[in-house]
């Protein structure tokens, strides 16, 4: 189907590391190919796998190459990394921010839009007229909230579901580790991964040989579960050290979260 496009926005970001992160973005547009991008994109994994990140940096790619776009927060466990902590940044670029009201709260209240059923409602039911970016909480017990829209996410067909790796987590050290995770968030939502995206990093102290280290470990993954390496991530500085280095590398603006300050 024809997804509604607009003629892409350069908002320029403040500072001049997400100036950097910012010329990056339209390097991704370069390498990436928009045409393969699925109608819903959803990223799940391990917590701490860096799957917020990543799903709002692929969100902000989508929107530069000139996509309608909306990123929905399924994640209801985890109130420390929220989509919402970039909420004005995405409203800026034009990106449609589907969350709860109670994220970024100090209210416990497990509670999810409804407008999520429209987003991912398939077409003949009048939905997906935008692409549709979608966060998972992580792990299994957060892979929960999305059973309710397996049924419509599967009855379109043009979903891809996005498993984030980080070798680095305490309990995916190992590839072997890392599929039994997997395999838990398949059970729980009812929805198999189509692809794998490593994110292997270390936060802000992530160096070029990190990432470059992470490969045996991404493709012992691949190997054990049939599954693409899609993507690799690398923080805007530290992809500029692997330029040419890394098939498919995915630029990456770390995420600016709400309790930071100066």
């Amino acid at each position: 189907m024809r997804f509604g496009r607009a003629p892409p926005r350069s908002v320029p970001p403040k500072g001049a590391v997400a100036r950097f992160a910012d010329a990056f973005i339209c390097y991704n547009i370069r390498i990436m190919d928009i045409a393969k991008t699925r109608a819903i994109t959803l990223f799940a994994g391990h917590y701490g796998s860096g799957k917020t990140n990543v799903a709002i940096n692929y969100a902000r790619w989508l929107r530069r190459a000139g996509e309608e776009i909306a990123v929905a927060d399924l994640d209801i466990v985890n109130p420390y990394f929220r989509t919402k902590d970039s909420a004005k940044e995405l409203a800026d670029e034009g990106i449609r921010l589907v969350v709860s009201d109670y994220a970024n709260t100090n209210v416990d209240f497990p509670a999810l839009p409804k407008e999520i059923y429209s987003l991912v409602a398939p077409p003949e039911a009048g939905g997906r007229s935008t692409r549709v970016v979608i966060d998972v909480g992580g792990d299994d017990r957060g892979a929960l909230a999305l059973g309710r829209y397996v049924d419509d996410i599967r009855a379109g067909g043009d979903y891809e579901m996005l498993a984030v790796l980080n070798a680095n987590r305490p309990l995916t050290r190992t590839p072997q580790d890392a599929v039994e995770v997997l395999r838990e968030i398949e059970s729980a939502c009812r929805l198999p991964f189509t692809g794998l995206v490593n994110n292997t990093n270390l936060g802000l102290r992530t160096t070029p040989e990190d990432v470059l280290e992470s490969f045996p470990y991404a493709e012992a993954v691949a190997a054990a579960t049939g599954l693409p390496i899609r993507f690799t991530c690398a923080a805007a500085p530290v992809a500029a050290a692997l330029e040419g280095k890394v098939e498919n590398l995915f630029t990456l603006n770390i995420q600016r979260l709400y309790y930071m300050t100066g």
